[in-house]
């Protein structure tokens, strides 16, 4: 099986119990996902998880806001913030990798969303867009040019990914069969639009396992 060239990294985002059938912030179907991404994972000599790792009194979880519900949206000093069910807090079962995900290759495990007051969805940098996560230290240190994105969740995490990558300077890849969406008020349509544009390139896993 030849592995991609030495440049290349594979960033995994949030394969997570918290994220799949059964987790607190489940996302439909996306534990079908995972043997696609064990495949593929093993045809990158660098790989890197991401892992959201929330505190309890994370400001992104709606219980942590008088009179508020999951989905509805505030505004924070870095912008709106959609209010998520309580989900991957640190130390839980909902924030463990998911027992299927088998990437004993990952050299890196980058943990977003532990500061209480700010969220993160992409593995580069918080949502404040101001502190970085040290991904594109390691991947510049590393001479890596170009990343393929897979993960959960396709319209968020997946997304705000690969448009910091992209804008960084990184040749950037999303696999879409390799990833699963939320999908909220057409998010899903309206991130593929954004990542288009931006110059991301949408392919299928078989562009990279045939």
């Amino acid at each position: 099986m030849r592995k991609q060239a030495k440049h290349v990294a594979l960033i995994i985002v949030d394969v997570q119990n918290g994220f799949t059938p059964g987790g607190n912030l489940a996302v439909a179907g996306a534990d079908q996902i995972i043997p696609v991404i064990n495949q593929l994972a093993k045809k990158f000599e660098y790989v890197v998880l991401t892992q959201d790792w929330h505190p309890e009194q994370h400001i992104s979880f709606a219980d942590n806001h008088e009179n508020k519900v999951p989905f509805e949206t505030i505004e924070l000093s870095y912008g709106t913030q959609v209010l998520w069910p309580r989900h991957c807090v640190q130390g839980t079962h909902d924030a463990e990798f998911h027992p299927e995900l088998n990437i004993s290759t990952a050299q890196l495990i980058i943990r977003k969303g532990f500061h209480p007051d700010i969220d993160s969805y992409s593995a580069f940098m918080e949502a404040d867009r101001k502190t970085p996560t040290g991904l594109k230290g390691y991947l510049k240190e590393h001479q890596i040019d170009t990343v393929y994105i897979v993960g959960i969740a396709t319209d968020y995490c997946v997304a705000w990914t690969a448009l910091d990558a992209a804008q960084m300077g990184f040749k950037t890849y999303v696999i879409e069969d390799a990833c699963k969406a939320i999908d909220l008020n057409d998010s899903l349509q309206h991130a593929w639009q954004i990542m288009l544009e931006q110059g991301i390139d949408r392919i299928q896993s078989s562009a990279i396992l045939s």
